[in-house]
């Protein structure tokens, strides 16, 4: 019986299926709407020309996101959906063979072969494909592909993100736009970086800095392609 006053541990492996595509659909809202506000104001355009390049940038990005993520998640998942395929022919055809190689797995692992030979029945009587799927191919259910998880949070995730600059956007003065655009995104960025690295129990100050840094690159480098071709991008 598990001792009640033992601590428990916390883990946020779990959480790398919807985190990964939730700060990325967000990152990339804040810095590719941003810049795209930026190139643009920066080009001299009107107020309403600078909030139809931004809500245009909004619905595409979050339409390529869900769209990108849905495709490349799916090929994941299909990958792993003819393992198990293999893997459950397998076990069909050569039981024996591959309960002897459930075994070796345990033994190169560090346990002692008649316990590993032990476990290896155990687990193959218990459920044979999904021991293989675990300890041979890697896949568990943690990790498993979802395409349409990722797929609706990427588009939401980019939609919250973007909605950022856009709204600062609209409600800075005219003449102000390019600063209070970047700096209500810059301090958009370091939020996202500090709940992020929370979330996944990582460090908050290289998180912060790396998002900060590489969105201010792209505003600057944006915006000075505006005001060097004085065109709207």
């Amino acid at each position: 019986m598990p001792d009640p006053y033992l601590p428990k541990e916390h883990h946020f492996s779990h959480r790398t299926g919807w985190l990964r595509a939730a700060v990325l659909g967000a990152n990339d809202g804040i810095v590719s709407t941003a810049s795209l506000v930026i190139g643009v104001a920066s080009a001299d355009a009107s107020p309403s020309a600078i909030l139809v390049a931004g809500m245009a940038g909004l619905v595409a990005g979050a339409m390529s996101m869900a769209a990108g993520e849905f495709v490349s998640v799916s090929s994941q998942s299909d990958t792993e959906k003819a393992d198990l395929e293999i893997e459950r022919k397998a076990l069909q055809k050569f039981p024996e063979e591959e309960l002897e190689e459930l075994t070796q797995i345990y033994i190169e692992r560090g346990v002692e072969p008649a316990t590993a030979q032990a476990v290896a029945t155990q687990l193959t009587r218990h459920d044979a494909l999904s021991a293989h799927a675990r300890d041979e191919i890697g896949i568990t259910e943690i990790a498993t592909a979802r395409p349409i998880q990722a797929a609706w949070s990427s588009a939401a995730s980019f939609s919250t993100g973007a909605a950022l600059p856009l709204a600062a956007a609209a409600l800075a003065p005219e003449a102000l736009v390019t600063p209070v655009v970047a700096v209500v995104s810059l301090i958009s960025l370091a939020i996202l970086g500090w709940l992020s690295a929370s979330a996944g129990g990582a460090g908050k100050t290289r998180a912060v800095v790396r998002v900060v840094f590489w969105g201010a690159a792209a505003m600057v480098v944006t915006g000075l392609i505006g005001a060097a071709f004085g065109t709207v991008v």
